[in-house]
C-alpha cells in the first residue's frame, strides 16, 4: 500500500457504530474485597480495556489512554454480577478520541440489572514510532451521536481551558 492510500484509508470517516463495543465479565472473588464488593480498580481497568478496544477499532492502530474524565460510580458490583461495558466514540480531534462508557451490573440470579458507573476517556493514537498520528474523522448518523457529540465537545472546551489554567498557575502561583 502506497503512503497516500494508507493516508486516504486513515482518514476515511467511520461511523460511531463501527468501532462500538460491548464486553461483559463475571466477577470473581480475585476481584472484591473482604466484603465481597468488588474493587473499584478492578472496573477501572475493565473501563480501559473496553474504551481502549472502540478506540483501536476506529483507528485499526495503536492508541493509548491519555486521561480519565470523570469516573462516576453509581452502584456496587457483587461477587457473581455480571459486569457489562458499552463503549464508544464521542469526538474525534486530529490525533485524540473521546470514548464513554456506561457500565452495568446484572444479578443474574434474580436478573436485576444496575448502572453501575459512567466515564469519558481521552486516547492519543500512535504511529510505529509512538508519536500521534491523525485519526479518522469520526461520521455522526444519530441524533443520540450528535447529542453526544456535543456534550463531548463541550467537556473538551472545558478540559483545555482548565489545562491552560494550570499550566498558568505552574508559571505563576500568585496568580492562582
Amino acid at each position: 500500500m502506497t503512503e497516500q492510500t494508507e493516508t486516504e484509508a486513515i482518514l476515511t470517516p467511520k461511523r460511531v457504530s463501527d468501532s462500538m463495543v460491548v464486553m461483559s465479565h463475571i466477577m470473581m472473588p480475585q476481584d472484591a474485597n473482604p466484603a465481597g464488593i468488588v474493587h473499584g480498580g478492578v472496573v477501572m481497568k475493565h473501563i480501559d480495556d473496553a474504551c481502549g478496544v472502540a478506540a483501536l477499532r476506529h483507528t485499526r492502530g495503536n492508541a493509548v489512554t491519555a486521561s480519565i474524565d470523570r469516573l462516576d460510580f453509581h452502584n456496587p458490583v457483587f461477587i457473581g454480577n455480571l459486569l457489562t461495558l458499552k463503549a464508544c466514540l464521542n469526538l474525534v480531534g486530529r490525533t485524540s478520541m473521546e470514548v464513554g462508557v456506561r457500565v452495568e451490573t446484572e444479578d443474574l440470579k434474580t436478573g436485576e440489572v444496575r448502572h453501575t458507573a459512567s466515564a469519558y476517556l481521552t486516547f492519543v493514537a500512535l504511529d510505529e514510532k509512538y508519536h500521534p498520528r491523525m485519526v479518522p474523522p469520526l461520521l455522526l448518523e444519530t441524533d443520540d451521536d450528535r447529542r453526544r457529540n456535543r456534550e463531548a465537545q463541550e467537556r473538551r472546551r472545558i478540559r483545555l481551558a482548565e489545562k491552560t489554567k494550570e499550566k498558568a498557575c505552574q508559571k505563576n502561583p500568585e496568580i492562582c
